[in-house]
């Protein structure tokens, strides 16, 4: 990083030269583009910015972003991340995943990402199916799910990722959907401006394999009946004319028509708590993409980020006991020799 003002960019700028391989009409498309055209706009350069993914439609993010990235291998993208923002915590570092690649083989490794609050931008694209391989049930998929590979129907009770990442601690959690580019760009915005882990579920429409798995709520006529906004500070409230709200009833969220309630009995939205419970009990709202769901910002709370912590922590061990002797390390303790 230099000292020199960031260039100013376009999206021309942050957009590569290979040829965008997805299938015609897949929700990957307009995710892409609201990135493209938020980097302008983020004042950091594209020789700084890295794009790491691992394995599924979704990740082949990297080669369509004009800047450093990584293709990695299924489920890890989340460890590579994290070796990479912790020796290098001036870069930003944006991980592009999948349903299947982060909550199946790669589970575990998102939610020590999460719970370690590595500094990292992961964006989970959640299209309930495994969309590369061909239409396979995935982590997310719904009960009775009738796939190549459940032919009878899945008996998996599905994650839910933001409830998922909730219960990991993580310091952000959002939700946005890839039919409203100026939501998702913003939700974007806020989870790179936030220093510590942050996790935005994005509701992707496949088209080939489980085309309009959330158009109940996602269709532009249904937004206003089946979205309930987040906005920090203010009663969560929704609907056309905001009559329907949402209420805290023994620690439990639960919805209501604010005629009957009471504008006053709304609970108030607050994504700086730092108890993730209130958070937790908004993401248990919806029992699918079927029901009202909300969207937005659930928590938003500071923590000092991993690599701080362990950059700290060597150079503290340095200055208490001197610079590292390598050799000395490897012929310390109990060594013996061979031949």
């Amino acid at each position: 990083m230099t000292d020199v003002a960031v260039p100013v960019t376009t999206k021309k700028d942050w957009t590569s030269d290979q040829e965008v391989r997805w299938c015609p009409g897949c929700g990957d498309y307009s995710i892409l583009t609201a990135v493209q055209m938020l980097m302008p706009e983020l004042g950091v350069r594209r020789e700084d910015t890295v794009f790491i993914s691992g394995i599924g439609c979704s990740s082949r993010f990297p080669y369509y972003m004009n800047t450093y990235g990584i293709h990695s291998i299924h489920g890890r993208a989340p460890a590579i991340a994290t070796g990479l923002a912790v020796t290098r915590p001036e870069l930003h570092v944006w991980v592009i995943t999948g349903d299947g690649d982060a909550l199946s083989i790669g589970g575990n490794h998102l939610l020590h990402a999460l719970r370690r609050n590595v500094k990292l931008t992961i964006l989970l694209f959640n299209n309930q199916i495994y969309g590369l391989t061909k239409g396979q049930y995935s982590p997310t998929s719904e009960e009775g799910k009738v796939t190549k590979s459940t032919p009878f129907g899945s008996l998996d009770h599905p994650y839910n990722p933001v409830s998922l990442a909730l219960g990991a601690e993580a310091t952000f959690v959002a939700r946005t959907h890839d039919m409203d580019r100026k939501h998702m760009m913003e939700t974007f915005r806020r989870a790179h401006e936030h220093r510590g882990a942050s996790l935005v579920e994005v509701y992707q429409n496949c088209n080939v394999f489980n085309d309009g798995a959330f158009e109940e709520i996602t269709a532009k006529d249904a937004r206003p009946h089946m979205l309930i906004p987040l906005r920090h500070g203010e009663p969560i409230r929704f609907g056309p004319e905001g009559e329907r709200g949402v209420v805290m009833d023994g620690g439990v969220a639960r919805i209501v028509e604010v005629a009957d309630a009471g504008v006053e009995a709304l609970a108030v939205h607050d994504e700086h708590r730092e108890d993730p419970s209130f958070a937790f009990a908004l993401s248990r709202l919806a029992t699918g993409p079927h029901t009202p769901t909300p969207i937005g910002v659930f928590r938003d709370v500071q923590r000092i980020d991993y690599g701080s912590q362990v950059n700290q922590q060597l150079v503290e061990a340095t200055t208490t006991k001197g610079p590292a002797d390598l050799a000395a390390l490897l012929s310390s303790g109990s060594t013996w020799t061979v031949g």
